[in-house]
């Protein structure tokens, strides 16, 4: 057997996600230091912390877009630590990044077949493309309307749609709230707890760490590349060191 494809059989059956003793560099820079954490199947985790704190980097680190310098990702008891982007997407870790990034030159329809890039079931995927216009009522209006001349907060549902038509275990969410009104934030975050219903497990970056700690079940704090506190939301929202940097 591959080491890189060694499984962790002591596992705990619930564990979707560990993360060990990660570090990340950029050049001479230690992004990430000695980072540790895990998710549960089913939950919502939350990374909150200051811009540059390393939030952005260990979402891209567990979906391959930038490798480790050390440490190890063990992901439903199988280590990826190793593994490529698109490896990582087919065994079912799907990442949604900052900045929404659709195919601006592509329709709402064409994004949403790009994002099922990886099955083979068409007729699934059609279905799938139902699903998403009925969580998503504004893009089954706008199916055929290309991506890059749709609102902001229209182009962030597109974003999370595309993602989840891979169909994943585990959505890594960056940022879904940035840029956009406060009415169009409460709707994608409806939209975050529909997908939780679904049985997606959700690892989010969150810039408003208030609405974050509201509908996660745990949440951790980074500060400079490592991890200073972690807990229940319930904990960490009423905690008074978080309340004091992040809740204002």
């Amino acid at each position: 057997m591959n080491p890189d494809e060694h499984r962790y059989e002591d596992r705990q059956a619930f564990t979707i996600l560990e993360v060990q003793e990660l570090n990340v560099n950029y050049g001479g820079i230690q992004a990430l230091k000695n980072i540790n954490l895990t998710i549960q199947k089913g939950e919502v985790v939350t990374l909150i912390g200051a811009n540059g704190a390393g939030k952005t980097t260990t979402l891209r680190a567990i979906s391959k877009i930038v490798n480790p310098k050390s440490g190890e990702i063990i992901y439903s008891g199988r280590n990826i630590t190793r593994r490529q982007a698109h490896e990582v997407v087919k065994l079912g870790i799907a990442h949604c990044p900052e900045g929404r990034r659709v195919l601006a030159r592509q329709t709402v329809l064409d994004n949403l077949l790009l994002g099922a890039y990886i099955r083979a079931n068409q007729a699934e995927v059609k279905r799938d493309i139902q699903r998403q216009f009925e969580l998503f009522p504004r893009l089954a209006q706008r199916r055929n309307q290309l991506a890059g001349t749709l609102s902001g907060g229209e182009q962030q549902m597109l974003a999370i749609a595309r993602a989840v038509m891979s169909k994943p275990k585990l959505l890594l969410l960056d940022e879904p709230s940035l840029g956009l009104a406060p009415a169009i934030v409460r709707e994608i975050f409806s939209i975050i707890e529909n997908l939780r219903a679904t049985g997606v497990t959700i690892l989010l970056v969150e810039q408003n760490a208030n609405l974050a700690l509201q509908i996660a079940d745990r949440g951790y704090v980074l500060e400079a590349g490592s991890i200073t506190l972690t807990g229940a939301a319930s904990e960490l929202i009423s905690d008074e060191r978080v309340r004091k940097a992040y809740l204002g």
